[in-house]
């Protein structure tokens, strides 16, 4: 698709970011850019800091804001079916209330629809099968939103309320939920939530805040890139450089001098320099959706408009699912 531009003069001053989130406050690093006129002017990864104040720093100059996250934004429709919430943002507004909820089961015994993370530690013979029906759920499919299931171009991702492993997502959606996003809902915090609330655009305004969920897994496949080795390594993230500046170009996406020396590094040697990959990945994906290069694409099912959520710019349906 060709490059769309800004859908109106608001848009042009507009503020595009991307946290990639993380229990440890110490690999939860952020990618910023700002519109002016036609071209992206993209900063250095930095530290989020203090997320009480990451909403108050965005919005400081009253501009539209599209904030990518790298954490879930919904529940599965297997586990949401019955509740008296009218979907996801109302449910997890409520959550600032019920603090038990986040509280890790340590057994399949403590497992409820109240208290649905496991596990909080290695316990053997632990299986999803048996989480999934502690939950009173008819299989361990039901623990997986659409969105997190394979499809022909990627494995399957891990289920919201999973917290065990490398391939879990459940400790970064407790500290985004529990310490970040409930209580900012609370607090009367101007944010809209993609797919929930409507198609990305809609929900652009000055002085408002549009959360969407962004995978950098996906977003290195929607952006057409492939690392040649581990993500965890400096030298293959090194090697991404030019097809990284050439994704840049493409987007119209001009980096600063210290994130130019960010990509030529390799985002550096420390532990951290996947976060700041990620980061950036996840900003490029989601101004590449911002400027009409990727579809705002959202299936046409009443589970993920209203529950289960969906991946900015994820086109491929999963198994078996159509439409």
């Amino acid at each position: 698709m060709a490059w769309r531009g800004p859908a109106d003069e608001s848009e042009t001053g507009m503020i595009a970011a991307h946290a990639d989130w993380s229990m440890a406050p110490g690999k939860r690093w952020m990618a910023l850019a700002e519109r002016r006129g036609a071209i992206w002017h993209a900063q250095a990864p930095r530290l989020v800091g203090d997320t009480a104040q990451l909403l108050p720093g965005l919005l400081a100059d009253g501009r539209p804001v599209a904030l990518g996250l790298d954490l879930p934004l919904g529940v599965p429709r297997d586990w949401a079916a019955g509740r008296a919430e009218v979907d996801f943002p109302q449910f997890l507004a409520g959550l600032v209330a019920r603090p038990e909820f986040f509280r890790v089961a340590a057994t399949l015994a403590e497992v409820s629809a109240a208290q649905p993370f496991y596990p909080a530690r290695g316990i053997k013979g632990m299986t999803r099968a048996s989480h999934a029906a502690a939950l009173g759920l008819a299989g361990p499919a039901g623990l997986s939103r659409l969105c997190d299931r394979a499809t022909a171009l990627r494995p399957a991702g891990a289920p919201v309320f999973w917290t065990l492993g490398a391939n879990q997502s459940g400790k970064a959606a407790i500290a985004a939920w529990r310490d970040w996003i409930a209580p900012a809902l609370a607090a009367g915090a101007p944010v809209s939530f993609w797919p929930f609330a409507g198609p990305l655009h809609g929900l652009l305004a000055p002085g408002r805040v549009a959360l969407a969920e962004v995978y950098p897994a996906e977003a290195l496949r929607q952006l057409g890139l492939k690392l040649a080795g581990s993500k965890r390594m400096q030298t293959p993230r090194r090697a991404l450089a030019p097809a990284l500046r050439a994704a840049m170009e493409r987007l119209r996406v001009e980096p600063s001098a210290a994130l130019a020396a960010e990509l030529e590094n390799g985002f550096g040697a420390d532990a951290a320099g996947e976060d700041r990959l990620d980061c950036v990945l996840g900003l490029l994906a989601l101004v590449a959706v911002l400027d009409g290069a990727r579809p705002d694409h959202i299936p046409d099912d009443p589970w993920i408009r209203r529950w289960e959520g969906w991946v900015l710019g994820q086109t491929d349906l999963p198994y078996g699912m159509s439409g």
